[in-house]
């Protein structure tokens, strides 16, 4: 009973939809078949989520993130233009070579922190960590598990989705910039004028801040240039780190380490969309995206996915999407992908990520308006979505 009155909204959201996609296949309503066919396909992803996670966890325990962000505000030399430049570098690199959820579960954290210790507003860094946390998700598959899913459907390697998504990419982070300067940056909003930057950032453990720096550095380079699995490139970085602690700091390793909510969401979410998508849905996304792999095709696409994405959740939008859009359309499915991963900013409930980031800025007391999230979102979702899109069928 204690453990049960421990447990987060978010994770009996993951046991109950695991619950509901197993009572799926036991009552027939999904058949073993495709449902064995689904959990063969999310196998590798589920494990570099996981491991991907771990290391990000233990890097930020290393404080690399807290020296990169000290270095951020340091080189900001109290001028907040400057500062607000490298703070949407720091959110996109992070978001494009670790994946969103390591920026909505680690970077807001260190942001909001470092905000109080320099005297910074804190919610202009808390929207762009989380509004970067998507809409710099474009560029690699380790990026989002959406990513991941696209590439496997059209044979694409980190390299080549990176040729292919950096237009749309740049054109997002353009668009990010600048509603963030608008909505929250410009002086009107933030209302100081310059901040004390903070001192030089000295590393408890400086052993353990250089393995885990290396250890990512080398998990970016394996994916980008070795073309190795990423579950495999995943797990051999997370693995050089959890040793680096198992010899110097073995208390940090804990069960807890290890993202439980995602491991039972994932594959809960998938079979629950696959029996929805055998039973209607398939047929009413199909009619709303068309068949057109051109402009009008692609931008009816990028539409449904970000708009379903913010009724519903990014992931099954994906993934019901992408059942609906024909083999050889991969510009439209691009498309789409575009959608559920730029779009997903105007609800709460529209990506995990954004989910785990507005836990985080509970839990630092960092007060979130919803109506003027909801407001500027609606903003950022349309403008971004469009123009990623548009760049995307520019360039290909």
């Amino acid at each position: 009973m204690s453990l049960l009155r421990r447990l987060h909204p978010l994770d009996w959201l993951a046991c109950g939809l695991l619950a509901l996609g197993a009572l799926c296949v036991a009552t027939g309503l999904l058949p073993t078949g495709p449902a064995a066919d689904v959990l063969e396909r999310i196998g590798p992803l589920v494990v570099f989520l996981a491991t991907v996670i771990v290391l990000a966890e233990l890097t930020g325990k290393a404080e690399v993130f807290d020296v990169v962000a000290t270095w951020v505000a340091r080189a900001g030399r109290g001028r907040y233009p400057l500062l607000f430049c490298l703070c949407v570098l720091f959110a996109s690199v992070t978001t494009i070579t670790l994946n969103l959820d390591t920026t909505a579960v680690l970077l807001t954290p260190v942001m909001l922190a470092l905000a109080t210790r320099v005297g910074i507003a804190p919610v202009p860094l808390a929207m762009t960590t989380v509004w970067l946390a998507n809409t710099a998700s474009l560029l690699l598959p380790v990026s989002n598990l959406t990513n991941l899913l696209a590439a496997d459907r059209i044979a694409l390697t980190p390299s080549e989705m990176a040729a292919t998504m950096w237009a749309p990419q740049l054109a997002a982070i353009a668009v990010t910039m600048a509603c963030l300067w608008g909505f929250y940056w410009r002086p009107g909003r933030r209302g100081e004028t310059r901040y004390t930057p903070p001192p030089l950032p000295r590393p408890a453990d400086r052993v353990l801040f250089r393995v885990s720096a290396v250890a990512c550095a080398g998990f970016l380079l394996a994916i980008l240039l070795a073309d190795v699995p990423l579950w495999s490139a995943s797990m051999a970085a997370a693995l050089i780190v959890v040793v680096a602690f198992w010899v110097r700091s073995r208390e940090t390793l804990r069960l807890s380490l290890i993202p439980w909510r995602l491991l039972v969401l994932v594959p809960g979410m998938f079979l629950v969309v696959e029996t929805v998508n055998a039973h209607g849905l398939h047929e009413i996304l199909a009619a709303a995206m068309g068949s057109d792999n051109g402009v009008v095709g692609m931008l009816r696409s990028a539409a449904v996915g970000a708009g379903f994405s913010n009724v519903l959740n990014n992931l099954p939008a994906y993934l019901a999407g992408e059942a609906a859009i024909p083999v050889a359309n991969h510009e439209q499915l691009l498309a789409q992908l575009i959608g559920v991963n730029v779009g997903p900013v105007i609800t709460p409930w529209a990506s995990l990520a954004t989910l785990l980031w507005f836990e985080r800025c509970r839990w630092h007391g960092t007060r979130i308006g919803l109506g003027r999230f909801f407001g500027t979102g609606v903003v950022l979702a349309v403008a971004g979505t469009l123009a990623a899109t548009l760049a995307l069928a520019a360039t290909t």
